[in-house]
């Protein structure tokens, strides 16, 4: 099975990178299943639910999230009709929405979880505990699961990598919008990568423009941060993932350029 996982789509410059680069992706990888992170679909902060419709419209099968999910209102009531529309599972019960889904699919059931971090970002549940009790929950015959972990802190992450380690078939990491180097398949059979960076404008400081972020470093006044525009690229990675094991048996870091 050929899963492609996307990197946190920033604004109408990610979302026309969907549009344009995904059909081609999916016939150049053969994909049975996509997932991106899309949390900053709108306008770079939350994400609504005209463009969740419209992400799921272009062939995503499940969208995460993370810190920024509840910046637009009205997904409130949308997160709680769509169980493909993810938010980190570590948030309080009280709070709507899912983080977790399985998939129905013509290689069988596949599982996606969303998980946020807690080392400089909100203190939510611990995040190995939520991941354990998320595994537990899910049916005995779903072999394939892929985690979203959405943190700051490369350490956390690499641990949660080898945490899951041989218990799911890919831990990837969102959040920071800077694609890392460093995939790889762990021992145990979990392909791996600290983040997927960000499908958005490059030309940039983590997808907004660069003059507004500059000035805020600066002089720590407010300021408004925009969506930036030029080099526009889709990122991410297609894993290749055994049926019957779950096992990931390739990592590809992929990173597409919509100017191209």
């Amino acid at each position: 099975m050929n899963i492609l996982v996307i990197g946190d789509i920033i604004g109408s410059a990610g979302r026309n990178a969907i549009k344009a680069l995904l059909p081609k992706l999916t016939k150049k990888y053969s994909l049975d299943l996509i997932v991106a992170n899309g949390e900053n679909a709108a306008a770079s902060f939350g994400i609504t639910e005209k463009i969740a419709e419209e992400l799921f419209s272009r062939g995503i099968d499940v969208i995460t999230s993370g810190n920024h999910i509840f910046d637009k209102k009205d997904i409130i009531e949308y997160l709680c009709k769509n169980d493909r529309l993810l938010r980190p599972a570590n948030y309080s019960v009280h709070v709507p929405g899912v983080g977790s889904v399985v998939l129905s699919t013509k290689s069988g059931k596949v599982a996606v979880i969303n998980i946020s971090g807690r080392v400089f970002m909100d203190p939510l549940r611990c995040p190995f505990e939520t991941v354990s009790d998320e595994l537990e929950r899910l049916p005995d015959d779903t072999k394939i699961i892929i985690v979203d972990f959405h943190a700051e802190a490369t350490s956390e992450k690499v641990c949660m990598g080898w945490y899951l380690d041989g218990k799911v078939s890919a831990v990837v990491g969102t959040h920071t919008h800077i694609p890392t180097a460093d995939e790889t398949l762990l021992p145990k059979g979990t392909g791996y990568i600290t983040d997927l960076g960000m499908t958005g404008p490059y030309d940039s400081v983590i997808g907004v423009k660069k003059e507004a972020a500059l000035e805020k470093f600066l002089t720590f006044m407010p300021k408004r941060f925009e969506t930036a525009k030029g080099d526009v690229r889709l990122c991410g990675v297609v894993v290749k993932v055994d049926n019957d094991s779950g096992k990931c048996l390739e990592i590809e870091r992929v990173s597409v350029s919509l100017n191209t």
